[in-house]
């Protein structure tokens, strides 16, 4: 990574107050630069902008470290990696599961988790029910945490990825503005537990995060 942007993605992480070492942003930097040369071949990502990558797709992930507890997480419809894999370095010690249904996305989580050594990713390439039906032997798995940036409405999500959740599990989506007309849509068995403001540097826009939990049966 360029010097300059380098320097962005520093000051971006003071500003979200991270307390990370060294080598924890060297690895940010090394997937940002992997990420953009698989781009190159294989579309993963509209964003092309090594400058809009730092802010739209590392600090926008890194704005929710502070609100992930230490419990499993599933990243469901994680593309790239995100937010999975910025959690998964600023974070060892989660144990996260990145799962997305595109074979291309799916090579280059595995590149990239070989890469950059996270002993803490689990990749899974299909779609949300194969969480939890076997797939690399995670039969019977269920997460405390679920959470998607890109993956689908609310709605959408909470029911294709119910069986995904333990037990007081909580999903966790991240979205823009307030989405009021997705909250109306959502199943009576789910609510919003809390909508979280999110403030990530450089980024126009609102950002806000959705924290829902199942109600009791």
């Amino acid at each position: 990574m360029e010097t300059a942007l380098k320097q962005q993605l520093i000051q971006g992480v003071d500003r979200l107050e991270l307390d990370l070492t060294t080598s924890q942003v060297d690895l940010l930097a090394d997937y940002i630069d992997l990420l953009m040369k698989w781009n190159k071949a294989y579309n993963l990502t509209a964003i092309r902008d090594p400058k809009e990558m730092v802010v739209k797709h590392l600090l926008d992930s890194l704005s929710i470290v502070k609100h992930i507890d230490d419990s499993p997480l599933l990243d469901v419809g994680t593309g790239p990696g995100l937010p999975g894999i910025p959690l998964a370095i600023t974070r060892p010690e989660l144990d996260i599961t990145l799962l997305d249904s595109n074979g291309k996305k799916t090579r280059f989580l595995t590149q990239a988790k070989t890469s950059l050594k996270l002993e803490n990713v689990t990749v899974i390439h299909g779609r949300v029910e194969q969480a939890v039906s076997g797939a690399n032997g995670n039969s019977d798995k269920r997460y405390k945490i679920v959470t998607s940036r890109a993956f689908a409405s609310l709605s959408d999500m909470v029911t294709l990825a119910r069986d995904t959740l333990a037990e007081d599990g909580r999903f966790v989506a991240m979205k823009g503005v307030v989405p009021d007309e997705e909250i109306a849509d959502l199943p009576g068995w789910v609510s919003v537990e809390e909508i979280i403001p999110l403030h990530v540097p450089n980024l126009e826009g609102e950002r806000h995060l959705i924290i829902l939990k199942p109600d009791a049966s």
